[in-house]
Order: C-alpha cells, then sequence, then structure tokens
C-alpha cells in the first residue's frame, strides 16, 4: 500500500506539471493584457507600461512562469486585482461557508441515496419500483433553477420555514438557520439520479451467480443485501462519488450566488465578471489538485472496501 501512494504521489507530478503549463499558456494567450484591464479605459501608455513592470509582464516567459510556479509552491498569489485582499486571506475567509454547504450536501446525498437504491432494487419490478423509476425520471427533467425559485417560494415565503438570503459569523447559526434550505434542494436535485445509477448497480449485483449460491444456502434476503450486494456495489459507487465530488464543489458555487452565501463560488464568479486573474488561476490550480487527490482517495477506498482490489 505504501509503495502504491507513493508511486501515485510521483505521477501526480508531472499531471500537475501539465496543469500548471496549460493554465499559464491560456491566460498568457487569451486572457487579455492584466496591464490593459487594471488600468482602465482612460490610462496612459505610461501608466499601463507602470503596471506591467509591477507586475512582472515584461520579464521573459520563463522567469514569468517560474513566478507562477513559485506562487503555487509558497500559496502566496498575490492580491486580487479587484479588492486588493491577499488571495490566501480571501480563500481562507471564503472557504468556511463553502464547506458550510457542501459537505452537508455530500453527506446527505450518499447517506439518503444509497438505501433508497438499495430498497428500490430489492422490489425490482414492483409497483413502488415502478412509482420510484417514474418520479426520478421526471424529478431528473426539471432544471435546477426551478427547484430553487419553487423553493424559495414554498419554504421562505410561503411557509417561512427558512430565510432566503442572510448569512452570519456564527458557523451554527448559517448551518441550522441559512444552510439548510440550500442544502435540501440541492440534495432534493442531486438525489434522482444518484438513486437510478446506485439502483442499476445494485441490481447488477443482485444477478451474479453469488446471490443465488447464498440464496441457496438459506441466508436471508436482508443478510444478502447488506453483507454481500452492498459490499460489491460499493465499489462502482465509489467510483461515481469520486468522480462527482468535484461537480459538488463546483455546485455549491452556484447555490451560494442564488442564496447570497458570502463563499467561494461567489467570489469567483465576480473574479471572472472583474477578470481577477489571481483569483481564477488560484481556484484552477486549487480544483485540479483536488480532483487528483479525490482519484488517489477513491483508489485507496477500493482496497479497503474489497481487500481483493489489486492496486496498480
Amino acid at each position: 500500500m505504501a509503495a502504491y501512494l507513493l508511486r501515485r504521489l510521483w505521477q501526480m507530478i508531472p499531471t500537475l506539471a501539465g496543469v500548471i503549463l496549460l493554465v499559464f499558456f491560456l491566460f498568457k494567450g487569451f486572457g487579455g493584457d492584466p496591464a490593459e484591464i487594471l488600468a482602465g479605459l482612460a490610462a496612459t501608455p505610461e501608466q499601463i507600461a507602470a503596471i506591467r513592470q509591477q507586475l512582472g509582464l515584461d520579464r521573459p516567459l520563463p522567469e514569468q512562469l517560474w513566478i507562477f510556479v513559485r506562487q503555487i509552491l509558497t500559496f502566496d498569489w498575490g492580491r486580487s486585482w479587484a479588492t486588493n485582499e491577499p488571495v490566501a486571506s480571501l480563500f481562507a475567509s471564503r472557504l468556511p461557508a463553502t464547506l458550510t454547504i457542501m459537505l452537508p450536501l455530500l453527506v446527505l446525498e450518499v447517506t439518503l441515496a444509497i438505501p433508497l437504491a438499495l430498497a428500490v432494487a430489492a422490489v425490482r419490478g414492483s409497483l413502488t419500483d415502478r412509482a420510484i423509476v417514474i418520479v426520478t425520471t421526471v424529478a431528473m427533467s426539471i432544471s435546477f433553477l426551478v427547484y430553487i425559485i419553487v423553493g424559495q417560494w414554498l419554504f421562505a415565503f410561503k411557509l417561512g420555514w427558512f430565510p432566503v438570503q442572510g448569512w452570519s459569523d456564527s458557523p451554527w447559526t448559517n448551518l441550522v438557520t441559512y444552510a439548510p434550505l440550500p442544502v435540501l434542494l440541492a440534495v432534493a436535485v442531486s438525489l434522482a439520479p444518484q438513486t437510478r445509477l446506485y439502483r442499476s448497480f445494485f441490481l447488477d449485483e443482485i444477478g451474479q451467480d453469488y446471490v443465488r449460491t447464498a440464496r441457496a444456502k438459506g441466508l436471508s434476503e436482508p443478510a444478502i443485501l447488506l453483507r454481500h450486494v452492498t459490499r460489491n456495489a460499493l465499489i462502482p459507487i465509489l467510483t461515481n462519488i469520486g468522480a462527482g465530488l468535484p461537480g459538488v464543489f463546483v455546485g455549491s458555487f452556484l447555490i451560494e450566488v442564488f442564496f447570497s452565501i458570502p463563499g467561494l463560488g461567489r467570489e469567483v464568479l465576480l473574479a471572472v465578471n472583474r477578470s481577477d486573474y489571481p483569483v481564477i488561476q488560484a481556484v484552477t490550480i486549487y480544483l485540479a489538485v483536488l480532483t487528483m487527490v479525490i482519484n488517489l482517495a477513491t483508489d485507496l477506498l477500493y482496497k479497503w472496501v474489497d481487500p481483493r482490489v489489486v492496486l496498480k
């Protein structure tokens, strides 16, 4: 296991290097001139030249690339062009709000979808199974924006259970007052496709020979489903969760915008609108690293779930 972990960490280095080069040259080739963006339309050529010198844009390209790599290694991205706030401080102050939305969303999505899908797969072909399939199909056909509009109208304006917008300095207040509505709406959106997908995973396992053998030996249906089917179906489920985690992170950005939550998502969209390159570059690199770490963790979980899995 240790040798595999070291090998995978070593393999991540060229991947990260490729991402760094791609981000660097994309911003250089298609991002426009940062000095002109910062200076504004009324700036003189002398002012633009001074800003270029201040940002190091007048230096040779290899030296600029080294500055970019050094920023990544030291976690020092400089200051936001829009707010003049250090990018590291900006991330540290906005990340708790994003995690307050993302973590409950991930936990609820997994803990609800897996048992629901297993229960539906256990009664395959029944009226309950058909009804769940129809409901999930309809739910998947509805836009996320519709969920948000209807959810805000029903639970906030009509019933008054939750506030539509707001955030506080208290993590507990945010978790029990401001986060429930956006989290529940996001879970409602993601639960339908996850349930259908996990149902197919469980049905594939239920049709295997080892299930028929277990039934022939006299094992009860709950024991077969929980101890054998679920364990074997966890491999593709873990793959789906690992592949979807970066999407959950990005999806929380959209929620933050609609509910005015001061997290990373709203900050990133503001940075895009303002052409705030230091913030956009930092988010791009961090998401790439997060994706690689999640993929590694998923592979390690395979071995924990099924010791027969050979890590290569």
